[in-house]
């Protein structure tokens, strides 16, 4: 079988499995097998296959066909234009997420702050804290998992991109693994903790359910309920006018807000290019509701009120 023949072949057969990205699926997993990119498949359509690399990408369309993510048939997914190796043991990096990365890279490069610090709670393949040390040299960070599988992951990301060295892993549940010398002197701390509704995850895309892991997904009644429990913490660790950033879910802007006492944060709701609501963006009190707005609305580009 040809290279063009077995594109054909496995377009049609996940297009017969209703994956809606079929044909770029096919192409991806075809890459997979021959180590070819998406234009050397084009440019090499008529190399014919091997026995051993028909099979193999026979099974891995299989696997597609009943739902397993193309990024753990492949084991990386790209982000912020890096590469991170994924497993199940780790939720899958999405493009939603480089918004909460971008606002953070905003206010940690106009920081006053020659070492700024930042946190990455939930860190899974460690996509956040990576880009972020990758992209500001100068950066310490924290990335804190309650999942000694996906720390695993995350420590082999921080190895493939030679950050290692300015990322601190820990394991446990939210902030309660960090020194507590650090109180009053993180600039950022980032969390893209589950926040889907409990109730809403039977109706989950097949991918997304039975292949991701539970404990990434489930965010309580509201989807909030991790959020509530990490705010007294991020309060204290917190420097007076650094940031939290909560990673949401559209409908979600208003109560993530609701649950901030006003009168120890300002908070904004930053929506993601599709205009849907993605992002709280907390700034911690102790500085002038004027002083407190003026980072917000530095970093805020497209908000709700």
């Amino acid at each position: 079988m040809q290279i063009r023949d077995a594109l054909i072949m496995g377009r049609e057969y996940l297009n017969l499995h209703n994956i809606q990205s079929a044909h770029l699926d096919a192409q991806v997993l075809l890459s997979k097998v021959t180590g070819l990119d998406r234009t050397g498949l084009l440019l090499q359509g008529e190399v014919v296959l091997t026995a051993e690399q028909q099979q193999a990408y026979r099974s891995l369309l299989d696997r597609r066909a009943w739902g397993e993510p193309v990024a753990y048939l492949t084991g990386s997914k790209e982000f912020m234009g890096l590469d991170f190796l994924v497993t199940p043991a780790v939720l899958i990096p999405r493009p939603d997420t480089e918004l909460l990365v971008e606002t953070a890279l905003e206010h940690l490069k106009k920081a006053d702050r020659s070492n700024p610090l930042a946190v990455d709670v939930g860190t899974g393949s460690g996509a956040i804290a990576i880009s972020l040390a990758h992209l500001v040299p100068e950066l310490q960070a924290w990335a804190i998992d309650l999942s000694a599988e996906a720390l695993e992951i995350a420590k082999q990301n921080a190895r493939l991109h030679r950050v290692e060295d300015r990322i601190h892993f820990m394991q446990g549940n939210l902030l309660k693994p960090l020194p507590l010398e650090l109180k009053g002197k993180i600039s950022v701390i980032t969390a893209n903790l589950p926040y889907i509704p409990s109730g809403d995850i039977p109706g989950l895309m097949t991918d997304v359910k039975d292949f991701e892991p539970h404990l990434a997904l489930d965010g309580g009644l509201d989807g909030l309920d991790l959020y509530r429990l990490l705010l007294p913490d991020a309060y204290n660790f917190l420097q007076p006018g650094g940031l939290l950033l909560m990673e949401i879910g559209p409908g979600q802007g208003e109560p993530a807000r609701n649950i901030l006492p006003s009168h120890l944060w300002h908070s904004q709701i930053k929506l993601d290019l599709a205009h849907r609501e993605r992002l709280v963006v907390a700034c911690r009190g102790g500085l002038s509701q004027e002083a407190g707005n003026r980072i917000l609305n530095v970093e805020v580009v497209e908000q709700k009120l």
